[in-house]
């Protein structure tokens, strides 16, 4: 492999369109966490993409939506910011005709930083390919882009010719990661991550989205290769600190079992894990215990 061209790349979109699933198709492996929840992204992460001469480094970023918090706010920040000095700018959309406030806004940004871009039309494997028709048209009469992708992220269908697509945009230049990676997220990020996404998986309604995650301990012991993860599930009221936990413990074993399995999936060996539950009231306005948590636009 000689990597002598490379292109950053931002995926945009409004939540739960299918970004982060498109990242992980990208690398061939978990990166990025999952659900079927809105606003499940709240960091920029970076999934890297290699060929035998060309580096694509995409940039994914939390879902667009209008804040209602100093984290909403973060993240809409990490969306905006996400526009300076890219190559190029996906636009994930579902496969709907019409365009909404979201996408208008994330259009408008697109517009400014004046790179080429193309809107990539997700979750093909959802509607009848007649009704695609539709979709393109009422995006053509908004925005003139580079090119329309029908794809679907799930299945992989459509993944590799937008890739080979992407290659096009990639200028001269050394890589901006080494060769062996995959995603700028250290490990123990990931796993936190993860954790987080069994909370998606497992509670309802507005308490997953009140919780953050913080790995306290990250340790591989010397006579093993067993990882010891000690791991803090911060929430903001009482209430949900006992409806995580569950009765007698219930919810939180489910949440861990779950989220072991993944996380020994993805470092290939033995996790003991053990998880603590405390209460950080209303966290998500403020704006030290936001920074506090890692959620910083600047990193």
């Amino acid at each position: 492999m000689n990597i002598e061209k490379t292109a950053l790349i931002t995926i945009c979109g409004r939540p739960n369109v299918g970004k982060s699933t498109l990242a992980n198709a990208i690398v061939g492996e978990k990166i990025a966490i999952v659900s079927n929840k809105p606003q499940t992204t709240h960091n920029r992460i970076y999934a890297v993409h290699n060929t035998e001469d060309t580096q694509l480094v995409f940039m994914d970023t939390p879902g667009y939506h209008r804040p209602k918090s100093r984290l909403d706010e973060y993240m809409a920040e990490v969306v905006r910011e996400s526009f300076s000095g890219t190559d190029a700018v996906v636009l994930v959309v579902e496969p709907i005709a019409n365009v909404g406030p979201q996408e208008t806004q994330l259009i408008e940004y697109i517009k400014n930083c004046r790179a080429p871009s193309v809107l990539v039309i997700n979750k093909i494997d959802t509607i009848a390919k007649e009704e695609l028709l539709a979709v393109i048209a009422a995006y053509a009469e908004v925005f003139e882009f580079a090119h329309i992708m029908p794809i679907s992220a799930k299945t992989g269908d459509g993944v590799k010719e937008l890739l080979d697509l992407l290659c096009g945009f990639a200028m001269d230049g050394p890589p901006l990661f080494p060769e062996d990676m995959v995603t700028d997220q250290p490990d123990r990020q990931i796993c936190a991550e993860m954790v987080r996404e069994k909370l998606l998986y497992c509670l309802d309604h507005e308490i997953p989205h009140g919780t953050a995650v913080e790995v306290t301990r990250f340790t591989e012991r010397e006579d093993t290769e067993i990882i010891d993860l000690d791991v803090t599930i911060y929430c903001e009221k009482a209430s949900h600190k006992s409806i995580i936990i569950g009765k007698g413990g219930s919810m939180l074993k489910k949440i861990g079992a779950l989220a072991r399995k993944d996380i020994e999936r993805y470092m290939g060996t033995k996790v003991y894990l053990q998880t603590w539950v405390k209460v950080k009231e209303n966290w998500r306005d403020s704006d030290f215990l936001v920074r506090n948590f890692g959620y910083r636009s600047d990193d």
